[in-house]
């Protein structure tokens, strides 16, 4: 059995492995060709944007064949959070099915404290996930060596610190006050690069706002500019009228639709 690579990504192919997130062949109901090839190259751009500020994409290969990657940044470019400082962040972690079993996170994990180190970090973090899901399990990273600093309900802050001196980072905290407009329905929107999903369903509310016309309000936040996340501390999410939509995945163009639909009938 041939063990795995794990290198910085490097060519175009790497590139769009992680651009796709790892949707190289995915064309469903929820995500179109075309939105993925779009989407994946604005999420390469803003990546090589970031480099020269810390931040790390692991490619993990066996025999030439791409089979999961990991994302590590700065605290302090990370659009996804946590808050905090002097710290490297692990916003996420993907190995494919087909390696599952063949200690290919680990092995991603090894190579990421080693750029931490390399990067003089005074630690690694991750928000994990106490729930039946594949997304960064909580219970994985605890097996690698990470240790709980903050949990609230199934989501976690874990991390491996190298020095004492750390100041804990935090969780966002939501800071959204909506601001209504007489006579129009407002939608708030908050996005951002780094997360396909985000970039994706962000389009998808442009899209059908336009459709309402006049009726309809769009009032954006980016949180790839710190001083947005900062403020509003919200990295993804979609308010109308102040309430929230959400579908976990890219959120349908008819779901939006028919939010917007029912904010106008009041």
């Amino acid at each position: 059995m041939s063990s795995a690579e794990i290198y910085d990504m490097m060519d175009e192919i790497d590139e769009y492995f992680v651009g796709t997130c790892t949707h190289v062949n995915d064309i469903s109901e929820h995500m179109l060709r075309e939105e993925i090839d779009t989407f994946a190259r604005r999420r390469i751009d803003w990546l090589r944007s970031m480099y020269k500020k810390g931040s790390r994409v692991k490619i993990a290969s066996i025999n030439n064949d791409q089979v999961g990657f990991l994302h590590i940044m700065p605290i302090e470019i990370c659009p996804w959070g946590p808050i905090g400082r002097d710290l490297m962040v692990i916003p996420c972690l993907t190995v494919m099915g087909k390696a599952n079993g063949r200690g290919i996170g680990r092995a991603l994990i090894n190579s990421a404290e080693e750029e931490a180190k390399r990067q003089g970090s005074k630690g690694i973090i991750i928000i994990g996930y106490y729930h039946n899901h594949w997304f960064m399990p909580a219970p994985f990273f605890e097996k690698c060596g990470f240790s709980m600093i903050e949990r609230k309900g199934t989501i976690a802050i874990l991390g491996k610190f190298f020095e004492e001196s750390v100041e804990s980072p935090r969780f966002l905290k939501p800071n959204f006050r909506f601001k209504p407009i007489t006579g129009k329905v407002v939608v708030d929107l908050f996005w951002n690069t780094f997360c396909p999903t985000s970039d994706i369903e962000a389009q998808r509310v442009r899209e059908v706002a336009v459709e309402f016309g006049e009726s309809v309000v769009v009032h954006e936040y980016c949180a790839d500019e710190r001083s947005i996340l900062s403020r509003y501390q919200i990295p993804r999410g979609i308010f109308i009228n102040g309430k929230e939509i959400w579908w976990g995945c890219e959120a349908p163009k008819e779901g939006i639709r028919e939010a917007i639909s029912q904010a106008l009938r009041g």
